[in-house]
């Protein structure tokens, strides 16, 4: 397991701040969606298992960036990809400018731009746009990540933290930009798909990493580990309609092997996975959670936040453990010295973990 670890005597102390999130103004709620799967897939012969399946996933509402009965049809890869584009440049600015003022500096004070987005492609990145159209310098590092799906939040923590301690007292702003519903296949009838349709969200997450000093989760160390054997079980199969979802049924389970592993990284630093004050888990679903809970055991209440984060706004893919993360900052319970491990999970099967402190 490769890590990368910051010394209680170096003084580098890159900090994550309060993230910002934006979620588009039209709602799906649980029970719109599986009414929704039984009138439009009423010959299913497998819809009483998808139905079942949808029950489960704890998501009591979804936000997506249009009406339902546009996000229904299908109008071809390329309308919906000059959606993705038009809805990311319109609802990037103000999330950006609340992410910037969370963390007290301004766009000339931002030296790389991480953009992670699974939804969607744009070429030249997000980033040229942005360094264009909102003031940031113009020798910026640009670093999009795009095949990492919801894997890439953690992965964006974790380069950023890379960075700062490259290029030290320097500063990172990441943004993940995730339209999940414009990935819907009316005519996918993989009950994977189906289940896939009633999980996921969209949403914009910002973030300010300083490379010294501020307030929030201090990172001081991270690792990333991809499951042997299972590069398949999440992926896009990318056909004339666009990107396919592909979820395997043993995906719920991969949470028995990858929780070892999340157990050794924190040990190796010197800290008991059970004993953290707060968890920053990526939400990709209720028995992603649980099986965490069991293995780890890790108190039931300690996940609260991001059951709350799955139930209120699905998976909404990398930008998950963001919104998780603005709920921690929002409860005012933390205090310094208290211990985090931020976890995202995606294809691969790959895991990005880090630990850090409250500063």
């Amino acid at each position: 397991m490769a890590s990368t670890k910051v010394t209680d005597e170096e003084r580098i102390m890159p900090t994550l701040c309060k993230p910002a999130i934006d979620l588009p103004e039209f709602v799906v709620t649980h029970d719109e969606t599986v009414d929704m799967t039984e009138r439009v897939h009423a010959d299913h012969p497998q819809l009483a298992l998808a139905i079942r399946l949808i029950k489960n996933v704890g998501v009591a509402k979804r936000h997506i960036v249009l009406p339902v009965a546009e996000a229904l049809r299908h109008p071809g890869l390329a309308a919906r990809n000059a959606t993705y584009e038009r809805e990311a440049k319109s609802r990037i600015p103000q999330v950006v400018a609340e992410a910037l003022g969370n963390a007290g500096v301004g766009p000339d004070d931002i030296d790389a731009l991480i953009v992670v987005s699974c939804t969607g492609f744009v070429m030249p990145s997000l980033t040229a746009w942005m360094v264009n159209t909102l003031g940031f310098p113009r020798h910026v590092a640009q670093i999009p990540i795009a095949q990492l799906g919801c894997a890439a939040g953690g992965s964006s923590i974790n380069r950023a933290h890379d960075y700062c301690l490259s290029h030290p007292g320097r500063n990172v702003l990441i943004v993940a930009c995730e339209f999940c519903s414009l990935c819907y296949q009316p005519d996918d009838l993989d009950v994977g798909n189906l289940l896939s349709n009633a999980l996921f969200g969209d949403a914009i997450a910002a973030a300010v990493m300083l490379g010294d000093g501020g307030t929030g989760i201090s990172i001081e160390a991270h690792c990333s580990y991809i499951l042997p054997g299972t590069e398949k079980w999440i992926a896009y199969e990318v056909r004339e309609t666009g990107f396919h979802f592909m979820l395997d049924k043993r995906v719920p389970d991969t949470m028995r092997a990858v929780t070892p592993v999340c157990q050794e990284f924190v040990a190796e630093h010197g800290w008991n996975m059970s004993d953290l004050d707060y968890y920053i888990i990526h939400t990709g679903g209720p028995k992603v959670l649980s099986t965490l809970r069991d293995q780890a055991d890790i108190r039931e209440e300690r996940l609260e936040y991001s059951r709350t984060t799955l139930r209120e706004r699905g998976n909404i893919a990398s930008a998950s453990i963001f919104d998780v993360a603005r709920r921690i900052f929002d409860s005012a319970d933390t205090k310094p010295g208290d211990t985090f491990l931020i976890g995202g999970f995606g294809p691969g099967i790959t895991a990005e973990l880090a630990v850090g402190t409250w500063r």
